[in-house]
């Protein structure tokens, strides 16, 4: 199971600034010596030593995760964000080309929709694609976003076979089993626990953890108990967090405490904020294992969300 990152940003895309990028081009010259241009392997041992706030971005582009099995050759897409624009363009110059995409989405708030009207492979007739939600206005949401005075193309005019699934139970897509829980968020939103095999991990984004979410009770013992991974919402500090009460997402530090709690081998804080800048995020991911260790918390591994990160399961 491959878990690749196309978008990772929360509330809307962040892309770098030119400020941002003379900033980081600024810092890397402040750096340079002249023995680290005297040859290709300097100039390498050079870059190799740069932070990665600096040598690399965590990426602009709202929500968007691709799960991919050897054995299935549809693809699995959690979430339709900017970065969903990213996948399709990557899927276009694939030499086997994908004939069935399965999307799910975790709610409609837009940073979860504006990439699907720029999603190439759906104008394709060859291709099907099958949307998922729990939520109701499935087809009137998707719709509704691509109609005037939103979007001047509708969709119908994307050619692919369309297919619409209100979610009332566990989804079997070939090998992979995908069931799914309500979250705390403003207007409600979905997690999704995909497992193959002995295999599982979660995508939780925008949720506001609470005590609910850590209760010893069966429903969420059996949904959160010693899974493999999870991508969970931490797109915030825990003083925004206490600032920003019921606004639907979670502190960094909560992320920690709730993969402890559960036995959760590896944890990827996701739905950055969009404010953040490269620097203040690797300081983040700093900061939460920094947390985990003055706290005890051992066994698990911290990451972040960045854009073209896969992880393999």
């Amino acid at each position: 199971m491959r878990i690749h990152f196309w978008g990772v940003r929360g509330s809307l895309p962040a892309p770098q600034l030119p400020s941002q990028i003379q900033s980081k081009i600024s810092a890397i010259l402040e750096r340079l010596t002249p023995e680290d241009i005297q040859s290709p392997e300097s100039r390498e041992r050079f870059l190799a030593d740069l932070p990665p706030w600096l040598f690399g971005t965590v990426g602009g582009n709202s929500p968007c995760v691709t799960v991919a099995v050897d054995s299935l050759k549809d693809s699995i897409v959690f979430d339709a964000g900017s970065g969903l624009r990213e996948y399709g363009i990557a899927e276009t110059q694939e030499k086997q080309k994908t004939e069935k995409y399965h999307i799910f989405f975790s709610h409609f708030h837009w940073d979860h929709l504006q990439g699907l009207p720029f999603f190439n492979p759906a104008y394709n007739p060859a291709v099907t694609v099958d949307f998922y939600s729990p939520m109701e206005n499935l087809e009137t949401a998707l719709h509704g976003q691509m109609t005037s005075p939103y979007f001047p193309v509708h969709m119908e005019s994307m050619g692919s076979k369309k297919d619409f699934h209100i979610l009332s139970g566990p989804v079997n897509i070939g090998p992979v089993e995908i069931t799914y829980k309500k979250m705390n968020h403003p207007g409600d939103s979905y997690s999704y626990k995909v497992r193959e095999g002995n295999r599982s991990f979660i995508y939780a984004t925008d949720t506001e953890l609470s005590a609910n979410d850590f209760q010893k009770i069966e429903e969420n013992t059996g949904y959160f108990e010693n899974i493999d991974l999870i991508v969970l919402d931490s797109q915030y500090t825990l003083g925004e967090a206490i600032e920003k009460y019921n606004w639907g997402h979670s502190a960094f530090s909560l992320a920690v405490d709730f993969a402890a709690n559960w036995g959760i081998k590896r944890l990827i804080l996701f739905h950055h904020d969009p404010t953040y800048d490269d620097r203040k995020l690797l300081n983040i991911l700093q900061s939460a294992r920094w947390y985990a260790e003055r706290m005890g918390i051992k066994g698990i591994e911290i990451s972040l969300a960045m854009e073209g990160m896969e992880l393999e399961l």
